[in-house]
């Protein structure tokens, strides 16, 4: 959206000072929108209507102030009660709407966790990514799924937990192979009782909150009674199992082993380029790693940066959907008010006491120190990763002639199985990157039959008649000079100067294999011209090229799967006495896949509105038959 020009940008700040003259000095959460009634910016205020005169008030503003006051056309406000509930007010609004200017944190960059299935009677260990208030325990964060997986498997291992899913267990007559090697006491044919159980499951959960010495010295007492018992074979067992522990211990990274705090400690770095913001975690006196949150907005060596603003907003949406630790170490001093605002979110959260502050000591100035370390190595490689794709763009520009450099590229893609369950998607990079908050998929309408010129037209046209998206400074439809026609004609008659293109692989002479393909000229084809464009190999700009159709093609096909696997389960279904079509929507729109309502207990089922115990049960009967009959035809 084209931001208003000065005269009419000083005529709408004017009526901007009226509204917000008549504000409430209530604390709350302001909203602010554009044009297009769009949500830019979303903020709190302990005073609503000090905060937001302060934006027209200031003669000096910010550069990115500047910006976000002239896209404004309108502010709402909701007035809350108190500041803290402005906060986590503020923190929901953010991650509904992802404002164009508020420092957002990516979805894709969440945490893996451990997950405690406390309220099964048997219960097990997952792997998380957000952190719910369903009766669980979480543990973490870890800094990769890959670390957590080899922890559950271990755990697993050496405490004897379950592994399979709730629906399996349920339908044992005997054990499986995981108890007959040792690895699971077999709750499901009661070959353990519910306290047997859950003795060794308090043993991996003493593990993950990180009270190792107490750990091995209750199995090291468990092992000793054993022995005297002559249970030795058990003995044996609880005996590897403290040399596994010990052995993973060893390779932990402990920087003070009689701290019991669970503390987290922020440190940044940054330039006019933007800010890393790292998180060190500590458990127990353990660093179990960081992960660094990326924000291009902000430039914490500016002055016109508040750095107790930006970084109050991280630590508010940061501690929405992550486990909140005993104690948080600031790298600025926030002063009093804003510390004990924070404690009182965070306990708010947690439903216990949370200290907030700005470390004096020597060890809390490590650890501060220590997450400032880890920001500035991973700015420095953001930088660099970062430098290489704006060549690529810029060998893009100037290979392709575009009036611009193509930041903000989307790409299409077509994908059905002659003709059924037809789909298309749109997939956006911006800097050479993929922006997935702007992802969309579509469902083909008006087109019958195999026809995928017909099928681009109608999805062009349906996005372009959104006048309220941002357009792309290049378009790429997947394909040849067919898709590209198709493309060229839908822009026009939208009235769009958009540039586009087709990527389409280099065709080959005879029957060729995929692996022939894979490993043909890519092309990218232009309007108007008779031969088309060819990149280096191995340049950056055919890498992103590349990037952005391949990401097409997988979330095409990802969904294309998604629906025809629904009217496969929907079919399936149809044999289910008492299931009509508005109870199969239901169940379909609660359980996303077929996997899911296979693994689901008849219990979650019945939850479903409308459903019962009886009906959930004859839905699993149903889809356990299909099961049995597939593997009778393998």
């Amino acid at each position: 959206m084209a931001k208003l020009n000065a005269s009419k940008l000083n005529q709408k700040v004017t009526e901007l000072k009226e509204l917000v003259s008549r504000f409430p000095g209530d604390p709350g959460v302001y909203l602010m929108k554009n044009v297009a009634e769009k949500i830019i910016y979303v903020g709190k205020a302990k005073s609503l209507k000090n905060r937001v005169r302060s934006y027209f008030n200031n003669t000096e503003q910010s550069v990115k102030t500047y910006h976000l006051v002239s896209h404004i056309d309108r502010i709402e406000y909701i007035v809350t009660r108190t500041e803290v509930e402005a906060l986590l007010l503020e923190a929901s609004l953010i991650k509904k709407h992802r404002p164009k200017y508020n420092i957002l944190l990516k979805d894709d960059k969440s945490y893996p966790y451990i997950r405690v299935s406390m309220t099964d009677k048997f219960p097990r260990l997952y792997l998380a990514r957000k952190v719910k208030r369903d009766g669980s325990q979480y543990f973490g964060p870890f800094t990769s799924g890959l670390q957590v997986w080899e922890t559950i498997r271990f755990l697993n291992r050496t405490f004897r937990i379950r592994d399979c899913a709730d629906h399996f267990m349920k339908n044992r007559t005997r054990p499986c192979l995981t108890h007959q090697i040792g690895h699971c006491t077999a709750p499901c044919v009661a070959l353990v009782d519910e306290s047997q159980y859950r003795e060794e499951l308090e043993g991996a959960i003493l593990f993950l909150r990180g009270r190792d010495k107490q750990l091995v010295k209750q199995i090291e007492k468990r092992m000793k009674v054993a022995a005297d018992q002559e249970q030795f074979e058990y003995a044996a067992k609880l005996r590897d199992s403290i040399n596994s522990l010990k052995s993973i211990l060893q390779k932990q990274s402990v920087i003070d082993s009689m701290r019991e705090k669970d503390q987290d400690a922020i440190g940044f770095d940054g330039d006019d380029r933007g800010c890393t913001i790292e998180v060190l975690h500590v458990r127990q006196g353990k660093v179990l790693g960081s992960q660094p949150h990326f924000v291009p907005l902000l430039n914490p060596q500016s002055p016109d940066e508040s750095v107790q603003d930006w970084l109050v907003s991280f630590i508010n949406q940061y501690y929405a959907e992550n486990v909140i630790p005993d104690e948080v170490l600031v790298p600025v001093d926030l002063g009093k008010d804003l510390n004990k605002l924070l404690g009182q979110v965070l306990f708010e959260r947690s439903g216990r006491e949370v200290l907030v502050r700005f470390p004096t000591s020597k060890d809390g100035a490590q650890l501060i120190e220590m997450a400032h370390a880890n920001a500035t190595n991973h700015f420095k490689t953001y930088v660099s990763k970062s430098e290489k794709k704006n060549q690529g763009l810029e060998e893009i520009k100037a290979k392709l002639n575009l009036p611009s450099l193509p930041i903000r590229i989307e790409c299409y893609d077509i994908s059905n199985f002659q003709g059924d369950e037809a789909v298309a998607s749109q997939v956006v990079f911006e800097g050479g990157v993929p922006l997935k908050d702007d992802y969309r998929r579509y469902k083909i309408k008006s087109v019958q039959g195999q026809n995928d010129f017909a099928m681009m037209k109608e999805v062009l046209s349906r996005r372009f008649k959104h006048e309220e998206l941002d357009d792309p400074h290049l378009l790429v439809v997947d394909g040849g000079r067919g898709q590209l026609s198709v493309a060229i004609e839908v822009l026009a008659e939208m009235g769009k100067t958009i540039p586009v293109c087709g990527l389409a692989k280099a065709r080959t002479q005879g029957r060729f294999s995929d692996k022939d393909v894979k490993g043909t000229e890519e092309r990218v084809f232009l309007p108007e011209r008779q031969n088309p464009v060819v990149f280096a190999k191995n340049s950056e700009a055919l890498h992103i090229l590349t990037g952005i159709r391949d990401e097409a093609h997988r979330f095409a096909i990802t969904y294309h799967r998604h629906l025809r696997e629904n009217k496969s389960l929907e079919s399936e279904l149809d044999y289910v006495v008492g299931l009509g079509e508005k109870r199969k929507k239901a169940l379909l729109k609660k359980f996303e896949s077929i996997d899911q309502i296979r693994t689901a207990t008849a219990e979650a089922i019945a939850e479903v509105p409308g459903f019962n115990r009886v009906l959930a049960e004859r839905i699993l009967l149903q889809l356990s038959e299909t099961d049995e009959q597939a593997q009778n035809l393998e």
